[in-house]
């Protein structure tokens, strides 16, 4: 097995790639911007505002604007107006705030008191020993992570997979799929399809940062129920941070696996996507001035590169693009369409 690791400091947003035996299967985006106290792993004073008496939960004011949840532990979760300091467990998705564990009784106004892991403490936690790669190659694998991030399904002609993982509101569901092969053996076909399948839709699903109930359609019926529930531990339990999290259902006689995955990033698509499921104003600014540097990296000999994009992306690349150095502009360009840009060299 080998990992790994690449970091892409574009100005504007970091990120951090893991690659395991050349296929992506992390995708971490920190960004200029991103409330600090939302970030997994960071700790903030802050103060109980309302109690959940279905759930026994309790909302915490973080100073942020946006309340934080506090699920129910073994004793009582609080009462209102109580100050605690707390640690984010579960970054905000979905117009939801942020899930916090208490850590115990706090002082003062609702703050900010210690930050989260940035990017790179997270690329040496998933690949320990690992040369962090940066520059064009860092970049080439953070293109490539974020088209698979984005996409729905993964075919193995070789193996005659066809791999289907979705999100719904609900649970995200797992499709695999199996053509047989002409001269292959159909029981070991099948067993090879879901043992891949199940892998991929592991490295899927921790690409695309999702977690909660999963439900997994496996080719064939459950009769290999043990031998399939065994194949999900190995795929879903070699993360330490959360091994201890997941929950495994047993395979029901219909072949269906369900596995209970902690939530701990805001999904990529959330955070690179409108509401409408296309690419926000941020993200496509920020994709000229990566384009840019890829321009400035590839190509040493030009003096200058300058890209041509519509107005409203140039406004927030500008200032982007300057900390990218003298070599590199920007113009506004209203015959450009929306998410198009043009890189010349001068």
């Amino acid at each position: 097995m080998t990992l790994e690791a690449f970091l892409d400091e574009t100005p504007g947003e970091v990120r951090g790639i893991i690659a395991r035996d050349g296929r992506h299967e992390r995708l971490l985006i920190h960004r200029d911007g991103d409330i600090a106290a939302h970030r997994l792993g960071a700790q903030s004073i802050g103060r109980i505002e309302a109690i959940d008496s279905g759930l026994n939960g309790a909302f915490v004011d973080l100073g942020t604007g946006l309340a934080a949840y506090l699920p129910p532990g073994k004793g009582p979760v609080g009462r209102v107006g109580e100050i605690v300091q707390v640690q984010v467990t579960a970054e905000p998705r979905a117009g939801k705030g942020a899930t916090v564990k208490r850590l115990g009784a706090g002082e003062g106004p609702p703050r900010l008191v210690q930050a989260g892991p940035d990017v790179r403490a997270f690329l040496a936690e998933w690949a320990p020993g690992a040369e962090i790669q940066q520059g064009l190659a860092a970049i080439e694998a953070s293109l490539e992570a974020e088209e698979q991030a984005l996409a729905d399904t993964v075919v193995l002609s070789e193996l005659g997979l066809d791999l289907a993982v979705q999100r719904t509101r609900a649970l995200v569901a797992v499709d695999i799929d199996h053509a047989r092969l002409p001269g292959r053996d159909a029981a070991r076909g099948r067993d090879q399809a879901n043992r891949a399948g199940l892998f991929q839709a592991v490295r899927l699903i921790r690409l695309k940062g999702w977690g909660g109930l999963v439900v997994i359609d496996v080719v064939g019926s459950g009769r290999d129920g043990d031998a399939l529930l065994a194949t999900a531990r190995a795929a879903f339990g070699d993360d330490s941070r959360t091994a201890r999290q997941i929950a495994y259902g047993p395979v029901s006689r219909f072949g269906v696996l369900q596995v209970a995955l902690p939530w701990q990033f805001t999904p990529i698509e959330e955070r690179l996507n409108d509401p409408d499921g296309r690419r926000s104003l941020q993200t496509r600014a920020i994709a000229v001035v990566r384009a840019l540097r890829r321009a400035l990296l590839s190509d040493t000999a030009t003096p200058r590169h300058v890209a041509r994009c519509c107005p409203a992306e140039a406004a927030l690349a500008v200032p982007l693009v300057a900390a990218l150095g003298p070599r590199a502009a920007v113009i506004a360009d209203p015959t450009i369409l929306s998410g198009r840009c043009h890189i010349e060299g001068v």
